[in-house]
This record gives structure tokens, C-alpha cells and sequence, in this order.
């Protein structure tokens, strides 16, 4: 399948988890643990946990050929069978201002999606090939504040996010995060929180969250971030960590002129990946991290713009897929080849 030579890039949406936190009580004088030192471990530890909060990330995913079954309306429609299915995602984030309790950034992305699919035709039979790429851009605008609630450290950040494709702008929503921090040292970090989506298409509007990380003696790490991901991960060579478990991903994209009419609708999927991740520092700041395992995903919609997740005109029902991803990241703060 051929890449298009010219995307025209337009604004897109971050969908962040919740702020995480880390610091060694004992290394820096309290005074400035309770101000400036405060943000950097903030973002030393976010940016070792989430991929997307990276100054820059870039990565490839190729999922092999699996059948699914599929309802338009309340029609049961013949299974059919993907072929291909491609991945590449780029996305930069910079935080470019920083003081004492609060820092202002911005995040930019890029997802391009290639599929192959043989669509059974309902009723009459035959095989209907289709071979399409989908491009969906985002981008956000996040504030991030850093204050003490019940005399426990807490971070809360607002974001404006956008989204769109290489034919429109779509839509304009907006975040919110609470995350207070329970307990954090040089074994356990807890954390709880919330996060308030203000978008009409989200099923799912108040989401309550949770992290926890604890090192044990042999060498192991627990590490979740819910309801993101859950592994177990052991650091191995000088600069490297296998991990197995969970996670979450999303496909999302835009689709146009489906039905003959002006009307804008959206796929949307979400995906449980599962399976081995490692992760290895190349040169002191750049991570090269493999994932492989298998996919599964519950459903994949498509609704009307307008309309929600929760509606929709046409829904997918995959079989678990095996998945490959490979990228490489920049990240000044990551925590791999640091001794613990």
C-alpha cells in the first residue's frame, strides 16, 4: 500500500492519562521539594510512563490478517476478513513554559492507518476488495498546575484538545485532571485521581484513576496506571527493561462520503494489547522499544459526528489479532540505566 506523498496537516486532540510523580524524598531539601523541583520530577516521571508525553515519539505497528464480524443497524452482515493493517504514529510534545507550580505546553500527533480488507457483499456473495488509508491529526494545549490538597501533593491539568484529518478540521474538546499523590519514594509510588472529559462523543465523561509502582527485592516491578495499562517489569543489561502485561490503544479517523451525502462520521476503536515490551536507551537519551503480542479488540464503531460512541450506524466485532510495534523516542528524562 502506497503512502500519500502530501498530507495537509490540521489540529488533533491528546487524549492524556493521569499526571504521575516521583521524587527521592531524602535528595533534595524540603524546602525545594515543596517548589521548583517540583515540575521536573513531575515530568521525569510522566515522560518514563507515557509515550505520547515524550519530547518526541515515532512508531510502526503491523497487526496480521484477521476476520470479523460486522452489524449495520441491527443487520448481521456476512464475516469478512482484514488483510492488512498498518500503523504509523508520530507525535511531539514540549513544554515551553516552566515555573515554580505551574508549566504551559503543547502537544502535536499524527496517525497514519493503512487497511486491506475483502468484504463479503451481503445477500448476493462475492469477495469486495478494499484498499484505503485514513490519516487523523491532534493536537492539544495543556496547562499544568502543581498545588497540596488535604496536605497531600497534587497536580491537576486542563488541556484544549483538537482533532481532525487531511480534509477538515473536526472538533474541539476539552480535558481535566485531578491526581493526588498518596505516597511516593523510592520503592511505592500511589496515586488517585480523576479525569473529566468535555466531549459529547465520549461515553464515558467522568473516569476515576489510579497508579500504583512498587519495587520488590528480587528485582521486579509492578506498575500500573489505570485503566491505561498494567505490567510487571524487570530492568535487565545496563540499560534496558522487559515488561509483560497490558495496555490500551486507540484507532481513531474520519470518514467522508460514505453515503452519498455531505455527512461526516467517525471510526472509532479501542484496543487491548497484551504481550512483551522491551525497551533499551541508545545513546544516554534516545529509547528504541519493541512490543509484540496479541490484540484484541472488543468493537470498533463508526457513528455520526455529532453523535456518540454509544451510537452507531455500523459496528465491527475483530478476532484477536497478533501485533508487532517497534519505535524509537526521545526522552531526556527516562529512568532506564539509572541505578535503582
Amino acid at each position: 500500500m502506497n503512502i500519500r506523498k502530501r498530507v495537509v496537516v490540521t489540529k488533533g486532540m491528546l487524549i492524556l492519562s493521569v499526571a504521575s510523580f516521583s521524587q527521592t524524598r531524602d535528595s533534595i531539601p524540603t524546602k525545594a521539594r515543596d517548589s521548583v523541583n517540583v515540575p521536573r520530577r513531575v515530568e521525569t516521571y510522566a515522560a518514563d510512563k507515557f509515550a505520547i508525553s515524550r519530547p518526541l515519539n515515532i512508531e510502526f505497528t503491523h497487526t496480521s490478517p484477521y476476520n470479523y464480524t460486522s452489524k449495520r443497524g441491527e443487520e448481521q452482515l456476512p464475516e469478512s476478513r482484514v488483510t492488512g493493517f498498518e500503523q504509523i504514529k508520530v507525535s511531539a510534545n514540549i513544554n515551553f513554559i516552566k515555573k515554580q507550580t505551574w508549566m504551559l505546553g503543547a502537544t502535536l500527533g499524527y496517525r497514519y492507518t493503512a487497511l486491506e480488507a475483502d468484504i463479503t457483499k451481503p445477500a448476493v456473495g462475492g469477495i469486495m476488495p478494499v484498499d484505503d488509508e485514513f490519516h487523523y491529526l491532534f493536537s492539544s494545549l495543556n496547562f499544568t498546575y502543581f498545588s497540596k490538597l488535604f496536605n497531600k501533593r497534587t497536580i491537576y491539568t486542563s488541556s484544549i484538545l483538537f482533532d481532525g484529518s487531511d480534509k477538515h478540521f473536526e472538533r474541539v474538546k476539552g480535558m481535566f485532571t485531578g491526581t493526588m499523590i498518596l505516597k511516593a519514594n523510592q520503592r511505592t509510588k500511589l496515586m488517585v485521581g480523576l479525569l473529566v472529559n468535555i466531549d459529547p462523543s465520549s461515553q464515558t465523561p467522568v473516569l476515576p484513576t489510579f497508579s500504583y509502582e512498587h519495587k520488590f527485592n528480587n528485582g521486579l516491578v509492578v506498575d500500573m496506571i489505570l485503566p491505561r495499562s498494567l505490567y510487571l517489569r524487570k530492568y535487565v543489561f545496563t540499560n534496558g527493561r522487559i515488561s509483560l502485561g497490558t495496555e490500551i490503544d486507540r484507532t481513531s479517523f474520519y470518514l467522508y462520503n460514505i453515503d452519498g451525502t455531505d455527512q461526516r462520521y467517525e471510526y472509532r476503536q479501542l484496543d487491548l494489547n497484551s504481550g512483551l515490551m522491551y525497551e533499551h536507551v541508545i545513546a544516554k537519551y534516545f529509547v528504541l522499544t519493541v512490543k509484540t503480542g496479541m490484540k484484541i479488540t472488543p468493537s470498533g464503531r463508526v457513528f455520526r459526528k455529532e453523535d456518540s460512541f454509544g451510537d452507531p450506524v455500523f459496528q465491527t466485532t475483530p478476532d484477536p489479532a497478533f501485533y508487532f510495534n517497534a519505535g524509537i523516542s526521545f526522552n531526556p528524562f527516562t529512568v532506564l540505566g539509572i541505578k535503582k
